[in-house]
Formats: structure tokens, C-alpha cells, sequence
């Protein structure tokens, strides 16, 4: 694995890659306790994780790109200071910019790992098949990937809650400040249907979350967040690995 925030063309000029990564996530509250870039740091973390053991696992070699740091926002958030909405047409721009070189420069293999919800890649990566048909991208999110049973104790877990906290505790604890957590409680729908997922709007979220998050943290543990990273880190790898192992 090789981490791209960190080399110079001196340390990849000569080596041969065999799939991109491009961690994305999003410049939003989570929370009391946890910073803007959550989302970014995570799946940039997972990114750098699951590309090592790619690495260790079959010598898959994998470049992992910066995280973009620009995601998809729901009323009730644009308004929060510094809270950044970026609409779907400029991550369209953002991604085709990206896939545009690296394929000019002879890559053909692009997965993204997302860390916000927000964000919605299955159309872009319909319309970019169209137009480079020989440059497979995929997309996974990471917070998906695995069950939260049997990893976190509570139930409602969507936002700053258990499961983003734990995993940011493993990877980068000197971040969550746990002590000034919120409690996260969500304030459903007036309209039981939404409730019961008859159909879907974005919330206002000043109307659901009284803290930005959704979801109690209190019972995060830096060793919950390890073993559940460990498992999704895992099934990337061995993505990354298939990835790399078959023809497009």
C-alpha cells in the first residue's frame, strides 16, 4: 500500500499499481465529540488499512488517493457553520476529473470508499461506463459492508453514534473528546409512513437530531471499533485483490 498525502514522485515513479482507491467522505458536525472530517478521516483509514493487507495478503499494490473531502448534505445541516453541501452535479465533475486522468495515465481500476451517507455514486459510475467503458470503478461503503449486531450494542446507530465513534477510537482516539458526547436521540417523522420507509425524503435534520447525531455513543470502545475495522478491512482487502485479479 502506498498512502499518496505522504510520497513524491521519487517513491512511485518506478513501481507498477494495480488498483486506485479514493477514500470519500464529507465536512460536517458528528456530534459533540468528533470532528468535521469524520467521515473523511474514516474512510481514508479504512482505505489505508484494507490496501496494507491487500499488500501483506497477495502483493496487490494499491494507491490510496487523498480523501475528498466533499459530500451531500440534508436540510437542517447547510445552514450549521461550516457545514459544506456540494451538489450532485460538482461531485459528478469532481469524479469524471479524476477518472479522466487516471485514465490518461493508463489506470483502469478505481474503487471508492465512502464514509457518508449522504453520498450517492451508483448513476455517476452508470454515466462514466458510458464514457470510458474500459475503466471499471466501484464503489463500497465501508459502514455497510458488515452487520453492526454483534460489533455495537444500540439499535439506532446512523450518525456520530457507536459505531462511527468506535472506529474512529481505533484509528485516531486522540480526536474523540467521548466526555462531551451528546446523546444522539432521534426525533422520527410526523408521518408514521416515512417512519415505516414507505417512501423517502431527506430530514430536516435541526428537526430530528438536537446534537447532530444520530445514535448514543456512550458505549463506544476503542476495542469494539478495532474488531469491527478488522472484519471490514478484511472484506476490502480481499475486494481489492479481485479486483486486481480479473480482466475488465
Amino acid at each position: 500500500m502506498i498512502d499518496l498525502t505522504k510520497m513524491s514522485w521519487g517513491d512511485i515513479k518506478d513501481k507498477n499499481f494495480d488498483v486506485v482507491v479514493l477514500p470519500w467522505g464529507a465536512i460536517e458536525p458528528h456530534n459533540y465529540h468528533m470532528p468535521y472530517l469524520t467521515d473523511a478521516y474514516l474512510s481514508h483509514e479504512i482505505s489505508k488499512a484494507s490496501a496494507t493487507i491487500a499488500w501483506e495478503k497477495a502483493n496487490i499494490l494499491c494507491m490510496v488517493m487523498p480523501p475528498i473531502y466533499l459530500g451531500s448534505q440534508n436540510p437542517g445541516q447547510w445552514n450549521m457553520p461550516f457545514c459544506i453541501h456540494t451538489n450532485y452535479e460538482t461531485q459528478k465533475a469532481i469524479l469524471t476529473d479524476i477518472v479522466s486522468s487516471l485514465n490518461a495515465q493508463g489506470f483502469r481500476k478505481l474503487l471508492i470508499v465512502n464514509g457518508h451517507g449522504g453520498n450517492t455514486f451508483k448513476s455517476m459510475i452508470r454515466d462514466l461506463a458510458m464514457k470510458f467503458p474500459d475503466f471499471f470503478v466501484l464503489v463500497s461503503n465501508w459502514f455497510d459492508i458488515v452487520p453492526r449486531e454483534g460489533y455495537f450494542d444500540e439499535a439506532i446507530d446512523e450518525h456520530g453514534g457507536e459505531q462511527e465513534t468506535s472506529v474512529l477510537m481505533h484509528f485516531m482516539p486522540e480526536l474523540v473528546k467521548l466526555e462531551k458526547a451528546g446523546k444522539g436521540t432521534l426525533h422520527p417523522w410526523s408521518m408514521q409512513s416515512m417512519n415505516d420507509k414507505t417512501a423517502w425524503a431527506p430530514r430536516n435534520w435541526e428537526q430530528h437530531t438536537d446534537d447532530t447525531g444520530i445514535g448514543n455513543p456512550e458505549k463506544s470502545t476503542a476495542e469494539k471499533g478495532k474488531r469491527y475495522a478488522e472484519e471490514v478491512t478484511k472484506r476490502i482487502a480481499d475486494l481489492l485483490i479481485d479486483m486486481a485479479d480479473t480482466p475488465i
